[in-house]
């Protein structure tokens, strides 16, 4: 979180020439953190939202009834009207098979979802992108990164305050800077759906793919990489500004692509797969 200081101090040397964008940048910020306040929700739903969390990265197939319900054990008095709209602030969806009554937004296109009973063979064969939601000691934020199926390997990643679509583009920009995918998987957030986001991928030759609806699943390698980064970094620690976060999740998927040995990978590090 930016103090009132140095706003002012970004603002006097924004009048001597150099933007806030480019001092954002030069700080390795999103422009978004300049204005970032940690007020909004009381308290109470922060508090309510740290369960959620943990209790989704658990059991993601627990529904608003079930949350609910949890909360209610664990003495909070809570409505479901109130547990829904927290779980949509934090953009999480219990994974079960659902009907599809959602249309579609206007000028988005849904993609077919291309992995099923595919074999993962090669690096750069499949990449994968996801939201996810990160507590703060007063607030939160909003974290999104590329990974490559095959080696496990975290390409880019960004924090954003919103859930605006350019983060993602942008984070999407970043991977591409180290090749190209033969396959992007998705799901279908409006956030992916749109021209600027497909539009890319689609011009360097890559397949789009999109998971089922309420499949979260179908993106299961980015499922399990939210698990990680939450009960390795985010559960273990409290984090009251936006840079301290965003420094210690950059330490992370350093340790976490360079240092940290995966079981699925015979205890080898992403980094070794992605460049071997």
């Amino acid at each position: 979180m930016w103090s009132i200081e140095a706003k002012r101090a970004l603002i006097d040397v924004s009048a001597r020439g150099l933007s806030v964008s480019r001092q954002c940048f030069l700080l390795g910020l999103p422009r978004s953190t300049f204005l970032y306040e940690t007020k909004g929700e009381s308290p109470e739903n922060l508090l309510f939202m740290r369960l959620l969390d943990e209790q989704y990265t658990a059991t993601p197939f627990y529904g608003v009834l079930r949350m609910t319900a949890q909360l209610r054990v664990l003495g909070h008095e809570v409505n479901e009207k109130r547990i829904r709209r927290l779980l949509r602030l934090m953009a999480l969806e219990a994974i079960y098979p659902k009907p599809n009554l959602s249309a579609p937004i206007l000028g988005h296109r849904v993609f077919p979802y291309l992995l099923r009973k595919v074999t993962i063979a090669r690096v750069n064969q499949v990449w994968s992108t996801d939201i996810t939601y990160i507590r703060m000691k007063g607030g939160f934020v909003y974290l999104t990164a590329v990974i490559d199926w095959y080696s496990r390997y975290v390409l880019s990643w960004q924090v954003s305050i919103t859930l605006e679509g350019s983060f993602c583009v942008n984070v999407v920009a970043e991977a591409l800077l180290c090749g190209c995918p033969e396959v992007f998987n998705t799901d279908q957030g409006s956030q992916y759906t749109t021209d600027t986001f497909t539009g890319p991928l689609l011009a360097l030759g890559s397949a789009v793919s999109m998971d089922g609806r309420d499949r979260a699943l179908d993106n299961f390698l980015v499922v399990r990489l939210w698990r990680s980064v939450k009960y390795e970094l985010i559960y273990l620690n409290e984090y009251s500004t936006v840079k301290q976060l965003t420094g210690a999740i950059r330490d992370y998927f350093e340790f976490y692509n360079q240092r940290r040995l995966h079981q699925s990978l015979d205890y080898r590090t992403p980094a070794e797969i992605y460049r071997e």
